[in-house]
């Protein structure tokens, strides 16, 4: 599958956003022979950048699990976002003089640097990233509303379901299983991107396991009974 074949970002339904698949590669090879990419490599704990710092690239996710970042109002950092292959980061900044937030590696991954502006020119002679580029904006836009209002009126467990479920889609979408993955983030993080203490989603996933919706070994999760989970996320369960 070409890395760039998806800029799909988070789905739920009911109160979170419908996803955004984007059928039809782009070539790798025609996009550089007008931008210079770059791949980089990084190590989990690894920044692909700072806040702050001076915007010049988008970035792809080629491989591995990436966290965004920033600084809440108490002075303590907030997850705002994970980002698998396929994803963009950098979009949230596109227009900025610098960038809005830090991208942390959570595993060994790798992302391909993309010069801007000068995706910008390359867009001129390849349409198709020009409405690529505006899909994932517009979907990053549509995902930051919706979470902000998961969190204003979802319950705990219902946080919880819901993320669990989107993990799954996100999962699914790569060809991976959807009933069976792990979690590359810690309970920590999930806590700081449901607005949550990390003993509420502690106590939240054995909640949901105790009624059997899921099976949790540490960070290894495996999905019992979907349609359970999707009731317990309050967005009503799938009909046969």
């Amino acid at each position: 599958m070409n890395a760039i074949a998806s800029l799909s970002l988070s789905s739920f339904h009911a109160r979170v956003p419908q996803g955004l698949v984007v059928s039809g590669p782009i070539d790798i090879e025609a996009l550089g022979r007008h931008v210079t990419v770059l791949r980089r490599k990084l190590a989990a704990g690894q920044h692909v950048y700072h806040v702050g710092q001076p915007f010049h690239a988008i970035h792809l996710v080629h491989a591995g699990f990436l966290k965004t970042c920033e600084l809440a109002e108490d002075g303590r950092d907030r997850v705002t976002g994970f980002r698998m292959r396929g994803d963009l980061v950098g979009v949230e900044s596109i227009g900025l003089s610098s960038y809005s937030c830090d991208v942390v590696a959570l595993e060994d991954s790798e992302v391909w640097e993309l010069p801007y502006p000068a995706v910008l020119q390359a867009c001129l002679q390849l349409p198709d990233l020009q409405s690529r580029l505006t899909a994932a904006l517009a979907e990053e836009i549509r995902n930051d509303r919706a979470w902000m209002l998961a969190l204003g009126t979802l319950t705990a467990d219902q946080r919880v379901a819901a993320f669990l479920l989107d993990m799954a889609q996100r999962h699914a979408r790569l060809g991976f299983s959807a009933r069976h993955f792990l979690l590359r983030m810690g309970r920590t993080d999930i806590a700081s991107f449901l607005a949550l203490k990390h003993e509420t989603v502690t106590r939240a996933l054995s909640r949901l396991e105790k009624l059997q919706y899921i099976a949790v070994q540490r960070r290894d999760i495996r999905m019992l009974d979907v349609d359970g989970l999707r009731l317990a996320a309050g967005q009503g369960a799938c009909v046969h």
